[in-house]
């Protein structure tokens, strides 16, 4: 049995082309839409802003356009950045600018900026109006030696000029400022020059301090052998002080005890006259002393 394929009438052609109609329509028209993650979504009904939209699902009626906008962080570049500093030195340096659109912003950036989020353009016009801005103020020896002054200063300049733009600033990388290689020379000679004028001047300083620590030392030395020499000088001051005043004291001594020197010898004498028992020595010397003789009659008794 042959299978037979139902007879196709203009009133299915009708039906089904209508049934295709109806799904393209419900495709184009279907109210749910997404707002992906770090973006807001800006509604407008013939060009005007009506709401932004958060992240996640939203309702988008046929009369009204989403627009999805970004504001999470982008990164602007700016190469070869020019500028003049006070002393009329040309400089360039090179920047990484992160930004990101202010989420209260998005309507603001929307009307008058880009219907995106991107405000590259802008952020490098700033950075670069910054820049000049910022090396003007200073002379060429100064950019080198207040590298982190003039860097804080021209991230901050940057950061006020995005703010009318609805940009807030993230994070500004900044390379070496780069001079004319003629003046970057004249700059490296005279450190150089400087270096060896410290060297020098280091070197008779050295001199110098050797020099007085020897005459210290010479000093020093002095004083400890006259220190030496009158500390011998005055003992021996003192001795010859102490000699003669016990010469004085002693012939005073000698002086005064004449007398009682004689009293002592006749006490002595005396006393030894008193133990005579009156007997003669038998014998004689012609050094010794005479015996005293008794020419008294009357017998010892």
């Amino acid at each position: 049995m042959k299978f037979q394929f139902p007879e196709i009438t203009s009133r299915h052609i009708k039906l089904g082309a209508f049934a295709l109609l109806a799904f393209i329509l419900s495709v184009y028209m279907w109210p749910l839409r997404t707002v992906p993650t770090g973006h807001r979504g800006v509604i407008t009904i013939g060009g005007a802003i009506k709401g932004i939209e958060q992240e996640g699902f939203t309702l988008v009626w046929p009369w009204q356009n989403l627009s999805v906008f970004n504001i999470r962080a982008e990164s602007a570049e700016i190469n070869n950045a020019d500028g003049a500093t006070s002393d009329q030195q040309p400089v360039k340096t090179s920047l990484v600018v992160r930004y990101s659109v202010m989420p209260d912003k998005v309507a603001h950036v929307f009307e008058q900026f880009s219907r995106d989020g991107n405000l590259d353009s802008y952020i490098q016009t700033a950075s670069m109006d910054s820049f000049k801005a910022v090396t003007a103020r200073y002379t060429a020896p100064e950019l080198i030696a207040k590298r982190p002054q003039v860097a804080s200063d021209i991230v901050a300049q940057i950061r006020q000029k995005s703010t009318m733009y609805g940009a807030q600033i993230i994070s500004v990388d900044m390379t070496n400022f780069a001079f004319n290689p003629a003046y970057m020379a004249a700059i490296n000679e005279k450190v150089t020059q400087e270096q060896l004028r410290q060297a020098a001047e280091n070197k008779v300083l050295t001199v110098s301090a050797q020099q007085k620590e020897k005459i210290a030392i010479a000093e020093a030395e002095a004083t400890a052998r006259k220190a030496e020499a009158d500390g011998r000088a005055y003992a021996t001051t003192k001795r010859a002080e102490a000699e003669a005043n016990a010469l004085r004291i002693q012939n005073a001594a000698l002086r005064e005890s004449k007398d009682v020197l004689e009293l002592r010898r006749i006490e002595v004498e005396l006393a030894k006259a008193g133990k005579w028992d009156g007997k003669l020595p038998v014998n004689m010397y012609s050094s010794g002393p005479l015996p005293f003789l008794n020419l008294s009659d009357k017998p010892a008794k």
